[in-house]
């Protein structure tokens, strides 16, 4: 089982350590990092800064805002920090909710699938630097010739030649639809909320995608990557409490009744119930009634929990479930050690630096 670092994205400010359990987390065995955004950080300034301490792990974005930047600008974005690591980029995109596109970036939510299809696909032109790009639209026209245009734009391709033309791309999806997508158009999925006992189900949304005409990758080269709460404890029914919290924030606070695709999940694992009502008691500002409202298995079927051996057992069942990469989020650096001594092989071979 690979082994991701999510930084995630910031509160009010910048997370105090990280630094450090970057480079801690190259040095543990961790294959990658990530970094999120939301309507404050962004993504992308994270990884060049931080990741600029480090010489062999992926620095992914888990993920992107398709909204955030048009796709041309993205892909400038991409190109630049796979230039900078010497190809250790990787392009992980979102849609995000309808609450913050059309509330943060002013722009529509509607039709998903085909912006995230058109999205990529420009991505992909400016990083084959093949020819000028350009697209039909209708979500992102290249040149642009509607309301406001003046008529004097042109096909374009990069200036900088990309390092790879074959950047990879993930994609984060939570419903079938989405899943299938990437596996069609994408290298790898990143998945939140996953839980091993829908293996199968999942397996299947991928398998439509990986089958359509075209598709990039086979099973065997695609890469499912989870993000995950592992925690080695003797206590974990006290973690399990703790994360009920953030559970109940993505439950009842992020989307709007009706459309919170994070609910969804859940509710497809069969907790439709119980996700009603964390989400009435979360919009009633009963935050504390929320959490408690959420049952100890809810946690245990996306998290792994437990001692060593526990961790052990549980990591091997999600491996058995399909996944090829574990995404951890670490309080601080002992927990990062105590995650990569019970699951990562530690780096043996010295760094570059040394």
């Amino acid at each position: 089982m690979r082994l991701g670092l999510q930084l995630g994205y910031w509160g009010a400010g910048p997370p105090d350590g990280a630094a450090e359990m970057v480079v801690a987390a190259e040095r543990a065995g961790f294959d990658a990092v990530f970094a999120a955004e939301s309507w404050g950080s962004d993504a992308f300034t994270p990884l060049a800064w931080w990741g600029s301490r480090t010489e062999r792990v992926l620095l992914g974005t888990s993920v992107a805002q398709l909204s955030a930047r048009t796709p041309t600008s993205c892909a400038m974005h991409a190109l630049t920090l796979d230039h900078l690591s010497g190809g250790r980029a990787v392009l992980g995109l979102g849609v995000s909710g309808p609450q913050v596109v059309e509330g943060w970036y002013g722009a529509p939510f509607g039709k998903p699938l085909a912006r995230t299809r058109e999205y990529v696909s420009i991505v992909r032109q400016v990083l084959a630097r093949e020819s000028p790009v350009t697209n039909d639209g209708p979500h992102y026209p290249l040149p642009y010739a509607g309301p406001g245009a003046v008529g004097l734009g042109k096909p374009l391709r990069p200036i900088t030649h990309p390092l790879r033309a074959d950047l990879p791309i993930w994609l984060g999806a939570e419903g079938p639809k989405n899943v299938a997508l990437a596996g069609e158009i994408a290298d790898g999925w990143l998945a939140i909320y996953y839980s091993p006992r829908l293996g199968p189900t999942y397996a299947g949304w991928l398998a439509e995608g990986l089958s359509r005409p075209g598709a990039r990758r086979t099973r065997e080269e695609f890469t499912v990557a989870a993000s995950c709460s592992v925690v080695v404890t003797d206590d974990a029914a006290g973690e399990v409490a703790r994360l009920k919290h953030t559970m109940a924030l993505y439950l009842g606070g992020m989307g709007a009744p009706g459309q919170n695709f994070h609910a969804d999940v859940f509710s497809r694992m069969g907790y439709a119930e119980v996700v009603a009502e964390i989400g009435a008691l979360f919009r009633e500002g009963r935050r504390a009634e929320a959490a408690a409202a959420v049952p100890d298995e809810l946690v245990e079927d996306t998290a792994i929990i437990g001692t060593a051996e526990q961790v052990r057992a549980g990591v091997a069942r999600w491996q058995a479930a399909g996944v090829d990469m574990l995404i951890v989020g670490c309080r601080d650096v002992d927990q990062l050690d105590s995650v990569a001594e019970t699951v990562a092989e530690p780096l043996v071979r010295p760094l570059a630096t040394e």
